[in-house]
């Protein structure tokens, strides 16, 4: 499952500036400044944001040469057309386009930039699902909701089902309280919204953003209203996004709340056609990459490896990449089978970096997912991946996937590398609210607060997550593997662990509480952020254990 925007999460506040707060009344809250684009990519020394020193990394490696490495987004899809990232896909030059036929023999048909794990026959997609504990709640109930005689069940399937059911509770109050708050506010965001656009003499499709907000004429209260509402939102989510994305991405969220309250539970046999407790390597899917909800993914990949310098969007980390795209995460929970699959296919057709920007709270296969993390480790393939946005200790409570496997041979794989999300400025405010932490789960931290990239249809977004500190560094494993091809999975590990400078003595806001102050070296086993030129000049000095094929 993916991030959502934080002005979403649990406030009334909206719907009291429309209702309840007198035109008279309202002042703006203190707006911060509008962080530069790209911050993600700068040098703390010389500009002041903690970014990932890009700059005196392509300084470092002036006159060097590169090879092209092939990075698969195991996301929710890409715009193939996007201007920033088409020539950059990475492409099947096995396989003929259009004809309908598994030319390579690779059990895909027509996977001409990737595949969509989600696909069904007719062009279709499972892309709207629920969360995995509404699903195991509605598998599992008729066995165990009326139980009275647990001594006549397997104990350990009876502990899994208690863990379903509990986890599932919390989910569905949350959901219903966050309906609750949230419909309002949808409505009236449509409602202002609509007498914005009236009063700058937009089209009923325009689109505004903040700074478009001074041309209003304050001609009665109810426009006096509806500007603070939305100065007051673009103050929280950048004056960057417009009225239009915000309204999508609220949309999307509520959309996902709802396949928790009203799950469609038939969806994926209906529209996919597989059996998703089943690994019976039987074929599904189809090729098509872009649906309604690729924003996600496009700008995963291009904060990877958008064209750099090219008077368009924005700059991605590296430079000489092949975005392998394979869609296998919905608006909602991904499938086991399809993750492990979806690392499999990448590994099979030459990614050496896997970006994933995903995760659950529960894994009901994750034996298959722990084979296909292995099977990329025989293969020396770099994992990347976020580690979510609940503001909560992995080492407590893991998410998935993760690489504490079920065997016991692993609690910390040599080509995982799980990464939080840190902010633009030192300060208490490092660590991004939202961000899940560990001392002994999470590995680094890299920006991904209030980070812009590229989104679907020429546009471009700004948005928090650790979905998005995860392909900043999968970026930066790419950088290195491109000028360092002989460097191993492992050693690129190590190389991103090394560029850290640990900030201990740095005291930060924990996620999740606005008291609670922790050292920032106490979230992550390396205790800071990843930095490009560091690892750059850490890969010059190593051996490179890697195979390279004739």
């Amino acid at each position: 499952m993916f991030n959502f925007p934080k002005f979403i999460t649990g406030t009334t506040l909206l719907v009291s500036l429309i209702i309840n707060i007198p035109a008279s009344a309202q002042t703006l809250p203190k707006q911060e400044p509008e962080l530069p684009k790209g911050w993600q990519l700068m040098d703390l020394k010389e500009t002041g944001f903690y970014g990932i020193s890009l700059k005196p990394a392509y300084l470092f490696l002036q006159g060097k040469k590169s090879k092209p490495v092939v990075v698969a987004t195991i996301d929710s899809g890409v715009d193939t057309l996007q201007r920033d990232l088409k020539s950059i896909l990475w492409v099947n030059t096995k396989e003929i386009p259009g004809n309908g036929i598994d030319d390579d023999h690779n059990g895909y048909v027509d996977d001409i930039h990737g595949w969509n794990f989600l696909g069904g026959p007719n062009g279709k997609a499972d892309f709207n699902e629920t969360t995995e504990e509404v699903r195991e709640y509605n598998k599992l109930k008729g066995k165990f909701e009326t139980l009275t005689d647990t001594n006549s069940v397997d104990k350990k399937q009876y502990a899994y089902w208690k863990r379903v059911k509990t986890i599932y509770d919390t989910t569905i109050n949350k959901a219903r309280t966050e309906t609750e708050q949230l419909q309002p506010i949808m409505n009236a965001l449509m409602v202002t919204s609509g007498y914005i656009k009236r009063g700058l003499n937009l089209p009923a499709n325009g689109t505004f953003k903040q700074a478009d907000l001074v041309k209003l004429k304050m001609t009665n209260d109810t426009l006096t209203q509806s500007k603070y509402v939305w100065d007051s939102i673009f103050s929280q989510e950048g004056g960057n996004q417009n009225n239009a994305a915000i309204i999508k991405d609220l949309s999307e969220y509520l959309a996902k709340l709802n396949n928790d309250l009203s799950p469609d539970l038939e969806a994926r046999k209906r529209i996919v056609g597989d059996n998703v407790d089943s690994m019976d390597n039987k074929p599904y899917g189809n090729n098509l990459l872009k649906f309604a909800d690729a924003s996600h993914g496009t700008g995963v990949a291009g904060l990877i490896g958008a064209l750099r310098n090219n008077g368009y969007g924005i700059n991605g980390v590296a430079d000489n990449v092949r975005i392998m795209v394979i869609k296998a995460v919905p608006n909602g929970d991904e499938y086991d089978k399809d993750i492990a699959n979806a690392i499999r296919y990448a590994v099979d057709n030459g990614a050496k970096v896997v970006n994933m920007s995903f995760g659950k709270k529960i894994s009901p296969h994750k034996e298959w997912v722990d084979e296909a993390f292995k099977y990329a480790a025989s293969k020396d393939v770099l994992l990347v991946q976020a580690s979510g946005n609940d503001s909560e200790d992995m080492d407590a409570n893991p998410d998935f996937p993760n690489d504490t496997f079920l065997d016991g041979s692993s609690t910390d794989a040599d080509n995982v590398v799980n990464v939080g999300a840190s902010g633009p400025r030192m300060g208490e405010q490092l660590a991004g609210e939202f961000s899940n932490y560990g001392k002994k789960s999470v590995d680094v931290f890299a920006p991904g607060v209030k980070v812009t990239t590229v989104d679907t249809d020429a546009e471009f977004m700004t948005e928090d997550g650790t979905s998005f500190s995860s392909p900043v560094t999968a970026g930066i494993a790419a950088l290195v593997l491109e000028y360092y091809p002989t460097l191993s999975s492992k050693q690129l590990k190590q190389v991103l662990l090394q560029s850290v400078t640990p900030l201990t003595g740095t005291m930060v806001l924990r996620p999740g509480s606005k008291t609670i102050k922790v050292d920032f070296a106490s979230l992550s086993k390396t205790g800071g952020i990843v930095n490009a030129y560091k690892a750059l000049q850490i890969a010059s000095k190593m051996k490179g254990e890697r195979v390279i094929a004739n």
